[in-house]
């Protein structure tokens, strides 16, 4: 369904009474195209088949089947179908009630002609100008938002190159992060109802910055070519806050929900499901998902690249690893699914060296 952009508007009339709809096609066929129901339900079947949607429906209160109430309640709850304006057809004992049901305005009888083509010319106004700003918002935070994921790779592009990676570990951790979390939706999980509100997309999106913090370390411990020591690894551990202060100060405009990604996942990918992680010592369910989802997909990549202070360890060494940190590293529901699509992260990692 398209709404009703085109160059005569479309205005639909509901009502019981023919002689009504009659009236009100005469009074408005000079400047609309006019298409009747007798009730709700009639005219509910016309809108979901609809090529394109009326951008207006008068419709009267009183008829046999579905009133004007009913139907306008089921108007309401469906996304698209709740943007068209609504005006009541209705006596004067009623106009009340109709306002109260979520209509625009009302039309009382017997019809005035200069009252009914006023109020439908003034609401057809006011939906035209709300699709012009909408429009011009929706343009505005895609422009917004691809400036922000231009940025995002960016400053996760320097990381990369400053750790001596051989710049495709953002992109892997990306793809794995995606791969389990479709695995997750497409089989029922008991997150993927979670999943769903918070947005995958956006998840996956947030990955890029998960080490952005690194670039506050040293590079004599960042590339240190070999295991850390104490001192050392208290320092490397503080990438995670350096990153959350980061990301803290640079999208405080941006979206909330990708702010808060970045923020937890950056802040968070570390800790372990059993406590026993850092910065704050999270455990279970306290762990961000996005970041437990992170953190797999983060130590996946890690085993199986060659880095500065290990070499590169086999697909099936990784996977038992992976599978030995159940419950205790990791959460256990990610780590099965990690198990199960164990192929797919595998021609992930080979298709993306």
């Amino acid at each position: 369904m398209a709404d009703g952009n085109n160059a005569i508007p479309i205005v639909l009339v509901v009502d019981d009474m023919a002689i009504n709809s009659m009236i009100l096609a005469e009074i408005l066929k000079d400047d609309y195209t006019i298409i009747t129901a007798e009730n709700g339900v009639e005219a509910l079947g016309i809108l979901h088949n609809a090529e394109v949607l009326p951008k207006i429906i008068l419709l009267d209160v009183f008829m046999p089947e579905m009133n004007g109430y009913e139907m306008l309640a089921i108007m309401k709850a469906d996304k698209v179908l709740s943007r068209i304006p609504v005006i009541f057809i209705t006596t004067s004992d009623s106009e009340s009630e109709a306002l109260a049901a979520g209509a625009v305005d009302f039309i009382s009888k017997p019809f005035l002609p200069d009252i009914v083509k006023l109020r439908v010319r003034n609401q057809i106004k006011l939906k035209n100008y709300s699709d012009s700003l909408e429009a011009m918002v929706a343009e505005k935070a895609a422009e917004i938002t691809s400036n922000l994921d231009n940025m995002l790779q960016t400053m996760a592009n320097i990381i990369e190159y400053r750790n001596l990676e051989s710049g495709s570990h953002v992109k892997r951790t990306q793809f794995f992060s995606k791969a389990l979390i479709d695995y997750l939706l497409k089989s029922s999980s008991v997150y993927a109802e979670e999943l769903r509100c918070l947005e995958p997309d956006i998840i996956v999106k947030s990955m890029a910055l998960h080490d952005v913090g690194k670039i506050g370390i040293p590079d004599k411990i960042l590339l240190k070519p070999g295991k850390l020591d104490h001192d050392e690894f208290e320092i490397m551990k503080t990438h995670t806050t350096i990153g959350k202060n980061i990301i803290e100060s640079t999208l405080t405009h941006s979206d909330t929900l990708y702010l808060k990604h970045c923020r937890d996942i950056c802040y968070c990918h570390h800790e372990r499901f059993d406590g026993k992680g850092y910065p704050q010592g999270l455990s279970g369910s306290d762990i961000p998902l996005s970041a437990r989802i992170a953190s797999l997909a983060d130590v996946y990549d890690a085993l199986v690249c060659t880095r500065v202070y290990k070499p590169a360890f086999s697909y099936n060494e990784t996977v038992k690893i992976i599978h030995e940190g159940r419950g205790t590293m990791f959460d256990p529901i990610l780590t099965d699914a990690v198990l199960i699509i164990q192929d797919t992260f595998e021609a992930i990692s080979r298709q993306n060296t």
